[in-house]
């Protein structure tokens, strides 16, 4: 299959999970989606992303978003990896995890490394809107652990300029300036949705208050 692209519809698919059969689009409902996977179980940069993703739990709640993880490995490996990971993570797992052995969902979802061993997963991560559209992707490395700080700040973006009609400046955080999109030039609609005003750094840039703030 061809990779995914951002605003690809993403695949619907059903598989086996530490929470029970699943049907993606079923299971994800009217919610925004956090889907990763994971090289193997019982790997340790695994163990911590999915501690951390348990630990986060509530401030995926408030923004609307479901998180799921997959790994290639079975069901009854990760019936034995949950526990694992709750004990050394200090939480408890709370969102299921595919058991994908036959590579179902990896290759549906271009999970796979090329250059490596046919099962190996890469850490990949998308974010679906609930309009099951593929919002955002990153890759990383098998040696290197997701930044989750960074995926809660996408989707603020994300949830955020899909009300409005603002982009998001480099490192911007919550509650951070926005800047207006060039293509909202009508004075009256810029006084409408920006009561606050703006700095005119140049007609291009212009600097606002986060306007839901």
């Amino acid at each position: 299959m061809a990779t995914l692209r951002l605003g690809d519809t993403a695949p619907n698919f059903q598989q086996d999970s530490s929470e029970g059969q699943i049907d993606f689009y079923e299971w994800a409902g009217d919610s925004w989606v956090v889907f990763f996977s994971h090289p193997a179980d019982f790997t340790p940069v695994c163990t911590t992303e999915l501690g951390k993703t348990a630990a986060l739990a509530s401030e995926f709640a408030k923004r609307r978003v479901k998180p799921i993880a997959v790994s290639v490995d079975s069901l009854e490996s990760h019936g034995k990896w949950v526990p694992d990971i709750n004990d050394t993570q200090n939480t408890t797992v709370n969102f299921p995890i595919l058991a994908d052995a036959d590579r179902k969902v990896a290759t549906l979802y271009d999970m796979i490394h090329p250059k490596a061993l046919v099962n190996a997963t890469v850490r990949s991560v998308f974010i679906i809107d609930p309009k099951k559209t593929i919002r955002t992707t990153f890759t990383y490395p098998a040696s290197t652990g997701r930044n989750f700080d960074e995926i809660l700040r996408v989707i603020d973006s994300l949830q955020l300029t899909d009300s409005h009609k603002v982009a998001t400046p480099a490192n911007w955080r919550d509650g951070d300036d926005v800047v207006i999109l060039p293509s909202l030039q009508d004075p009256t609609e810029l006084a409408q949705r920006f009561p606050k005003g703006f700095n005119a750094v140049r007609p291009y840039l212009r600097v606002t208050p986060q306007p839901n703030k």
